[in-house]
């Protein structure tokens, strides 16, 4: 698999090997995405003098896109096949790895579906003064504990031997379209929708074989 010069036309295969590489293709920018986070929340935790990060407004909001995008890759719908826990067991990593995914499904979870603040609990009381009256209200707030940095690389680890097997699989079914194409004739290639290039931001194609 290799880039290519931009074509002077690219036709839309609409083929179940096509639908496949391009939820696959989906499911890959998902896991970048996911190690783009990892990444940056590493540098962030590591940061001396980084301060609060129970406050920290851009780590939580890496994390919580990290999640989101992980837990996606393993949503099967009819519009995208997603990867399933078989596939943890195909990376090869050791140790308890579905737990730790079906952890990462339920901090998803936490984060982006339950009605009360992911990040603080509040309890109201009354304040007293020195005699023992109310004096006023208390809202007071306990903020949950943060990421931890071991988390993050272990999440990030685990979408990096993710990304490794879909791009394996990426490579198997473009060589399937591409000989589905080759097989084409240029009259039927014509007739299928034409892909705009303005808006594309990368061609890959095969080499045709020498």
């Amino acid at each position: 698999m290799t880039e290519t010069a931009v074509p002077t036309a690219v036709r839309r295969i609409s083929t179940p090997e096509s639908t496949e590489l391009a939820n696959l293709a989906s499911i890959f920018e998902d896991l970048q995405f996911v190690l783009k986070c990892c990444e940056e929340l590493v540098a962030r935790l590591a940061r001396p003098g980084r301060g609060d990060v129970t406050d920290d407004v851009v780590s939580h909001s890496l994390w919580t896109a990290a999640l989101v995008a992980y837990v996606r890759c393993f949503s099967i719908g009819k519009k995208r096949g997603g990867l399933t826990e078989q596939d943890l067991k195909e990376t090869g990593l050791q140790g308890e790895v579905l737990e730790w995914h079906k952890m990462l499904s339920r901090l998803r979870d936490h984060l982006t579906t339950s009605s009360a603040n992911p990040r603080e609990r509040f309890v109201i009381g009354a304040a007293q003064d020195a005699e023992g009256r109310a004096s006023g209200i208390a809202i007071v707030s306990t903020p949950l504990p943060p990421v931890e940095e071991l988390a993050v690389r272990q999440t990030g680890r685990l979408a990096m031997e993710l990304t490794t097997l879909v791009e394996q699989r990426m490579g198997e079914r473009q060589r399937a379209v591409f000989e589905s194409a080759r097989a084409m004739s240029v009259r039927l290639l014509n007739s299928l929708p034409e892909v705009r290039l303005d808006t594309a931001e990368e061609i890959r194609a095969e080499e045709k074989p020498g």
